[in-house]
């Protein structure tokens, strides 16, 4: 056991020793992932292997030998699932850091493989439970009787776990047709936010104002949402005014050019400044578009923008500033 403990720590620290320089990058997650699982696998694994029933006498060999049987099951099923997520750390570590217009296929890998490694831990687990189950000699007498009434307990249990079944299915659906994914914008509940998780389950959506809105996974399966980022983050930002007949249409449509042209959040592409209503009260709706990297840059620069406008018009043309007009008639 000494022994079994001392090969898994010099493997260790040879992987450790893999870290500086970054020359492999595979190591980091095992270590930090699977040391301990791999302590208590090579012990177990160990003391099984040497253990011989001269040890603790014929009663409680059995007892022992079935312990070591399920605990070694136990540790394996750990190692296992550890060492499968330590190599995906890999792979998603990799795509959290691509940028430009591969951010969008990489986000789509990372909820793939989220959720699957997921799936793959819950089986994992169950045949694990299923090995050690069997590992009692009652429970494999019952094996028989057990099978002739899956199908029954198959239906009941359907029935049963009919709604987290459905989610379970519509979680795999939204990962796999990209619906939507990791890190993207979306509005839901007129809330504004980001996919932080995506279960098979349910969703978890960072609002803006870093609240978490909770939702089940089929809700997006069977409710209208706006994607923002569904083919690219780039959006489109508006802001409106409503002023006096008397505004100089071209000037604002310059001025709003020139504090574009200036700030860093616009992307260079697109921008107008259109008058798009006459509102009931006389009034003049102006639209300025202008377009941002993304939703957040969006929001800011177009704060930027109204914040401006509204300075110029009301340092420049106090007289387009809205106003009632009333007219009087004179009946006397």
């Amino acid at each position: 056991m000494v022994g079994a403990v001392v090969a898994v720590e010099l493997v260790r620290r040879v992987l450790k020793s893999r870290l500086v320089g970054d020359r492999w990058s595979l190591a980091g997650p095992v270590v930090r992932r699977c040391t301990w699982p791999g302590f208590a696998s090579a012990v177990l694994a160990a003391a099984n292997a040497v253990y011989t029933p001269d040890m603790t006498g014929p009663r409680a060999d059995g007892v022992l030998r079935h312990g070591f049987t399920l605990l070694l099951i136990l540790c394996v099923t750990w190692l296992v699932i550890q060492a499968a997520y330590a190599v995906t750390d890999v792979v998603l570590d990799h795509l959290t850091k691509v940028e430009g217009d591969a951010n969008r296929r990489a986000r789509r890998i990372r909820t793939q493989i989220t959720l699957v490694r997921r799936i793959s831990a819950a089986v994992v687990v169950v045949v694990a439970l299923g090995a050690m189950l069997f590992t009692f000699p009652e429970v494999r007498a019952l094996g028989a009787g057990l099978l002739a009434s899956a199908g029954i307990a198959g239906v009941v249990a359907g029935i049963a776990a009919q709604s987290t079944l459905g989610n379970m299915v519509a979680g795999l659906q939204l990962a796999f047709s990209d619906a939507i994914r990791l890190d993207d914008v979306v509005v839901v509940e007129n809330e504004w936010g980001r996919i932080e998780e995506l279960t098979l389950t349910y969703v978890s959506l960072r609002l803006w104002d870093e609240r978490r809105l909770i939702l089940p996974v089929s809700y997006f399966t069977t409710n209208p949402f706006e994607n923002w980022t569904r083919h690219e983050s780039r959006i489109l930002g508006s802001v409106y005014l409503r002023v006096d007949w008397a505004v100089p249409i071209e000037e604002m449509r310059a001025e709003l050019y020139r504090v574009l042209r200036d700030n860093p959040l616009w992307d260079q592409k697109d921008w107008t400044l259109q008058v798009t209503d006459i509102t009931p009260g006389g009034l003049v709706e102006l639209r300025a578009l202008m377009s941002a990297a993304d939703s957040a840059s969006a929001w800011d620069l177009r704060c930027d923008v109204r914040e401006h406008l509204v300075t110029f018009v009301r340092e420049k043309y106090p007289e387009t500033i809205p106003r009632l007009r009333v007219e009087s008639l004179d009946r006397s």
